[in-house]
């Protein structure tokens, strides 16, 4: 079965960050195992590129929003590209494939009477002259009564509330106090798709189980009319037949994933957008999202493409959020960790490997603790993993020209290792990323029980014992091998060194049925190095 692979867009309006590459990292494992596995998957995504806040930032920095996003992208791309992300393609939503697309699904949606006008009071900014989203008014909680809040909720106390509600409002652009005006805005019927999105969340593996029950939530309460417009001064894409009005980033952000693929397909002539997103489509579509956008996924999205004669997907897979050293990602508090300024100064595929040890199919928030960090890493990767290889290869290429033995010391142990192939594959494909990271150390650690029982360093001074000592190195290079197999998906550059070392060609889940016998590997090279204190401590920034 062909699969697409979907992360959610990040925003284009500055660099991605540790929290963004938690998702990235989460669905490229998941990618890189099927097609290890030699099921044919394509990898898309892109930034999402509309917004007021993109075209107040690209009016600060005295550039057109077109720029400001184009910057962004190259800047995200470099990034995705620094952590091994395997997108075939990255694209964005300020696209003519996105425009196109978006007001085909606006268009199906009017003609099957789901989208409605009415007349509604928002806050505007007089000097600013544009209507003001809720994050750019500030005020005092009226609850906790906790100074300079956004206007939706307060970050002190948790209360959400409407603009209208805080104390003293002021607008975050120009400093004005907010008036009310009125406009008219465009709705999407939401209720038309309670009966179809009750059966769509509750379906069998297309959610986990507590991302569903917290949806009933909303159904609990009915569903409403969802207002999909903005008003002139707005970057996006004018609805059609309806000037001075434009979509809400939100509706056309998620057309997105439609128009990256239209958009790979015109270079690449054996896929098309009919062929992952007909209603008839046969096709595994599977979006990784975070916590904070599964309203959006879960209801709005699949009615969308409902109404719009497309097909739904299969599987949204939510995560929680990332916290470092136990705290929210934070300028002032020296958490906030770009992308860029970590692969400065750590290999990212260490990252890769901590985060797939946190991972599992629960939506948990995850905290990466610097100093556990660095201890499991170099514990595990360096430690376990690569020593297993350093203790065998120097043998091997020393006393037998780097020729592996005919025949393994302890087949059995071989056997053993084999076995844990289905469990790990059926913890990869369920996302439990943290439970195959444990069977996978759990090896290392009875391979390196193994050569430290059998003590070639030892035996090789006995005479008459050469060819015991190559198939002792011989089994702990095979228990090697395996376990570069196993850890491909998490850490596919090193993967890539070892296959170079071992003069073999990319490792597959097939590998796994047979040893390596008679066969002549290159000398050992070193594939990890330790996290020093020092680079852990470059990779904190001062408070700012």
């Amino acid at each position: 079965m062909q699969t697409l692979v979907t992360t959610a867009l990040p925003y284009a309006n500055g660099q991605l960050h540790l929290g963004h590459l938690l998702e990235a990292i989460q669905a490229d494992i998941f990618v890189r195992f099927l097609r290890q596995s030699g099921q044919p998957t394509l990898f898309l995504a892109g930034d999402d590129a509309h917004g007021t806040a993109i075209m107040i930032s690209a009016e600060k920095q005295g550039i057109s929003p077109e720029t400001l996003i184009d910057n962004v992208q190259k800047s995200h791309v470099a990034d995705f590209k620094n952590f091994l992300i395997s997108f075939d393609h990255y694209h964005t939503t300020h696209s003519p494939e996105n425009r196109e697309l978006s007001a085909l699904i606006y268009t199906r949606l009017q003609e099957r009477g789901d989208i409605s006008t009415r007349t509604i009071t928002q806050a505007y900014d007089p000097v600013a002259e544009l209507f003001l989203p809720d994050r750019y008014i500030r005020g005092t909680c009226p609850k906790c009564k906790t100074p300079d809040q956004y206007g939706d909720n307060c970050e002190v106390c948790g209360t959400t509330y409407s603009p209208t509600d805080l104390i003293d409002p002021v607008s975050a652009i120009s400093g004005a106090k907010p008036v009310p005006r009125e406009s008219e805005h465009y709705f999407f019927h939401l209720e038309h798709y309670t009966e179809f999105l009750q059966h769509y969340i509750q379906t069998a593996e297309r959610l986990q189980p507590e991302v569903a029950n917290k949806l009933q939530e909303w159904f609990h309460e009915g569903l409403k009319p969802w207002d999909i417009s903005r008003d002139a001064p707005y970057f996006g894409f004018e609805i059609p037949d309806a000037p001075g009005k434009y979509f809400y980033v939100w509706l056309d952000a998620p057309v997105g994933y439609l128009a990256c693929l239209a958009h790979f397909a015109k270079t690449h002539p054996d896929y098309s957008l009919e062929q992952y997103w007909a209603p008839e489509s046969q096709t595994a579509i599977h979006h990784f999202i975070g916590k904070d956008i599964v309203y959006f996924h879960a209801l709005f999205w699949p009615a969308m493409l409902q109404g719009a004669q497309f097909r739904t997907p299969s599987a949204l897979h939510v995560h929680g959020y990332l916290t470092i050293n136990g705290q929210k990602m934070s300028k002032s508090r020296g958490t906030f960790i770009t992308a860029e300024h970590f692969a400065e100064h750590i290999n990212p595929e260490t990252l890769r490997y901590y985060f797939a040890t946190k991972l599992s199919n629960h939506v948990e928030d995850i905290d990466l603790n610097l100093s556990d960090f660095m201890l499991r890493v170099n514990s595990d990767l360096v430690g376990k993993y690569v020593n297993l290889a350093s203790r065998s290869a120097g043998f091997i290429t020393k006393h037998f020209n780097g020729q592996l033995a005919p025949l393994l010391h302890d087949p059995a142990l071989f056997a053993e290792a084999q076995a844990i192939r289905d469990t790990l594959e059926t913890l990869y494909k369920t996302h439990e990323y943290g439970k195959a990271m444990r069977e996978i150390m759990g090896l290392a650690d009875r391979a390196n029980q193994y050569i430290d029982h059998e003590k070639p360093w030892a035996r090789i001074k006995t005479e008459g014992a050469t060819e015991t000592v190559q198939a002792i190195c011989t089994q702990g290079l095979n228990l090697f091998r395996l376990l570069t197999l196993y850890l491909k998906p998490v850490l596919p550059e090193t993967a890539g060194r070892v296959e170079t070392f071992l003069q073999i060609p990319p490792l597959t889940w097939q590998d796994a049925e047979h040893p390596l016998l008679a066969h002549a590997i290159a000398p050992f090279t070193p594939l990890l190095t330790r996290i020093t204190p020092e680079a852990i401590e470059a990779l904190c920034p001062p408070p700012a």
